[in-house]
């Protein structure tokens, strides 16, 4: 029997969408032939590629090369795309500068993925979207979209914004040719759906599969409460103010912040500044590490006890987003403490013995949870034993991924 062709399109690295990779994996283990086309973004994601793709039995292309290999062709897509930008601005998004405006290789991965015969097309990343389509209709055959975010409103919520006018556009001429819709929360898939009524729009969450290597690990008496926050870039605009913050009414505690993902100078140096603090210095101890292989994280993140989702509310995605922080950290047996945005809240209400939700900028009702959880050891134990079971019945990709393999299937088979 000939395996089914499916394709699945990035405009960013494996390294730094874990859910294709996630896609990609539950694919290929369903007996489907899959190929994966990105493009470079930046270095750290590169080196984690090299490491993470030697594993994977599908295959990766990637395609306009980087600042150290096809350098040439690199800044010629780099100029293009700043041009399509700035020229949207003055001549609107007709004639194909809104597809070059996306993203900088809209037109490469296209052209690649037109070289790849499929039945089915996957676009993640809204500049994959057009690739995704217009692949399929060469083809006549069918695409999908991945929203892992509301991608109109990932930077502002002004109408006027250059970048919602963009994305907004793209969604608008798109994803009415799109086989089908998913989306990473419930929040997302009903906006998606007031916008889009004739679709169908599934929520697949953003879980990861059960990670067998993980076992609970039981908090010892005296030890320091060991707090764990990631990202793939560690920056200021995501919440780490609050838990700094925190620590101040905290400082007669012994407690362990830390804190996973690529660190730029500036970053560095505005941290710093937050870190030096006098009341900082004597109980409370500040660890930075490298991003390393997305596959390892919980395995990683399972000598903690608390894992920090502190999301804010604005723009409009944040608000409504349901991260892989969440997820990672139910895997790795972590007491989850989240900032009440709309997806977070209402996830910690459905779910409400695997964690605890803070107001937003409250950094005081943070500290008073940290503290009771101190204080209390059993009720830490208890609520990462929840975490830790919960990631093991439902709340992981084994359940979601079913999902996934249904809209696939009903797509293909229509």
């Amino acid at each position: 029997m000939v395996k089914k062709k499916i394709v699945l399109i990035t405009s960013g690295q494996p390294a730094l969408n874990p859910r294709l990779v996630k896609e990609a994996d539950v694919l290929t283990s369903a007996d489907y032939q899959v190929t994966v086309i990105y493009q470079y973004l930046n270095d750290w994601g590169t080196k984690v590629d090299l490491q993470l793709l030697t594993a994977k039995p599908w295959k990766a292309v990637r395609v306009d090369g980087s600042p150290t290999k096809s350098k040439g062709l690199y800044w010629i897509t780099r100029i293009k795309h700043k041009a399509a930008i700035v020229l949207t601005k003055h001549f609107g998004f007709n004639y194909g500068l809104a597809e070059v405006a996306i993203g900088r290789c809209t037109f490469s991965l296209l052209k690649e993925a037109l070289k790849h015969s499929a039945d089915l097309y996957i676009a993640h990343n809204l500049a994959a979207l057009p690739v995704a389509v217009l692949a399929a209709k060469k083809n006549n055959t069918k695409c999908g979209f991945d929203a892992e975010d509301f991608h109109r409103n990932e930077v502002s919520n002004d109408p006027k914004d250059i970048d919602v006018k963009l994305k907004t556009y793209i969604e608008e001429e798109y994803f009415s040719q799109v086989d089908y819709l998913t989306a990473s929360s419930f929040p997302i898939a009903q906006l998606y759906q007031k916008l889009f009524p004739a679709k169908k729009i599934t929520t697949v969450l953003n879980a990861f599969s059960v990670v067998k290597e993980v076992s609970l690990s039981v908090t010892k008496p005296n030890e320091p409460l060991k707090l764990f926050w990631f990202s793939q870039t560690i920056g200021l605009n995501r919440g780490l103010q609050d838990v700094f913050s925190a620590l101040n009414f905290l400082k007669n505690e012994f407690i362990e912040l830390h804190i996973l993902g690529f660190l730029n100078e500036k970053t560095t140096c505005s941290l710093n500044e937050l870190v030096v603090e006098p009341q900082l210095q004597k109980k409370i101890k500040i660890v930075f590490h490298q991003p390393i292989n997305p596959d390892q994280l919980p395995i990683f993140a399972a000598q903690f006890d608390v894992g920090l989702a502190l999301e804010p509310n604005y723009p409009l995605n944040r608000n409504i987003c349901l991260t892989n922080k969440i997820f990672t950290y139910l895997q790795a047996g972590l007491a989850v403490l989240a900032s009440d945005t709309e997806a977070q809240k209402q996830f910690i209400t459905e779910n409400p013995n695997v964690g605890f939700c803070y107001e937003k900028g409250n950094a005081q009702q943070m500290a008073v949870i940290l503290k009771q959880l101190i204080d209390q050891p059993e009720l830490l134990l208890q609520t990462k034993h929840t975490a830790y079971q919960a990631a093991r019945s439902n709340l992981n990709w084994e359940t979601e991924s079913q999902k996934f393999l249904k809209v696939v299937k009903e797509t293909l088979a229509s």
